[in-house]
């Protein structure tokens, strides 16, 4: 994250400290104390994802070898990003990344999904349970997702095993990325950049969900989509064409937006 971004955020603890003092000692502990963006996002996660049994200060330090990887560290500032960007309710950085459990639980995956690269399944397992306990989401830490991912409200959102997800994709709640039984092998979707994904949609199979597409709220889909389609229905079927190239930036989920689908 670039210095102004960190410096924002540090701002925006320093006037929520002044504001409520009651959240001053943890402000201070989680972002005011800490000297950079990655620092404070260990601190987080390490509190949200241990339990009893468990080491805080063990597990923040697995946290910290992890964030110290350049690549996770950015993906987690363009997550962010695409927060603020896309979620009308927020007005700040501070709050997605305090109180979000969308956000907190990707940051999470991203963690784990770390670890399962290299070669510590059991770990990367145990913070899969984590994550599923703490946030209500349950993300497989060998599925590949990109960056600029907004999980809006989260709750309920499974993904599994060989899913694929691009960049810059939003997802709402009660989403399901899963797979149609009890084949093995790689049988979960695969997403292309810019998809929106409304809530209550299943994305069932080792189906492509193409580049810039858009799937209606409680939709089944059970087939590839075409690039740049609008997607609706049980079983879903191509009802229109969005009028952006990437919904996941511009989160109309609406239909009458979209132009109509002719081939």
């Amino acid at each position: 994250m670039n210095e102004t971004q960190w410096q924002l955020i540090q701002k925006e603890a320093e006037v929520a400290a002044a504001n409520e003092p009651f959240l001053k000692e943890m402000l201070a502990e989680v972002i005011l104390s800490q000297p950079d963006f990655a620092h404070a996002l260990s601190i987080l996660l390490s509190e949200k994802l241990h339990c009893s049994s468990t080491s805080t200060v063990k597990l923040h330090c697995i946290i910290d070898e992890a964030l110290a990887d350049p690549e996770l560290a950015e993906r987690a500032e363009k997550d962010l990003a695409a927060v603020v960007d896309r979620d009308s309710a927020c007005d700040s950085y501070l709050t997605p990344l305090l109180y979000f459990k969308g956000y907190q639980a990707l940051q999470s995956y991203r963690i784990a999904h770390w670890l399962w690269q290299r070669n510590r399944e059991p770990l990367a397992l145990y913070l899969q349970h984590r994550i599923s306990v703490q946030f209500g989401v349950d993300i497989h830490p060998a599925a590949k997702i990109g960056s600029g991912i907004m999980m809006d409200h989260a709750t309920g959102i499974v993904i599994g095993e060989t899913c694929i997800i691009g960049d810059n994709v939003s997802i709402m709640q009660e989403v399901t990325l899963g797979g149609t039984g009890k084949e093995h092998g790689d049988r979960h979707p695969k997403v292309a950049d810019g998809v929106l994904i409304s809530s209550g949609a299943k994305i069932l199979g080792n189906i492509h969900l193409g580049e810039g597409c858009k799937i209606g709220a409680g939709s089944v889909v059970l087939q590839d989509i075409p690039p740049h389609t609008t997607a609706a229905g049980v079983p879903a079927r191509i009802v229109g064409k969005p009028k952006v190239d990437q919904p996941a930036l511009d989160m109309n989920h609406e239909f009458s937006c979209d132009s109509d689908f002719s081939i």
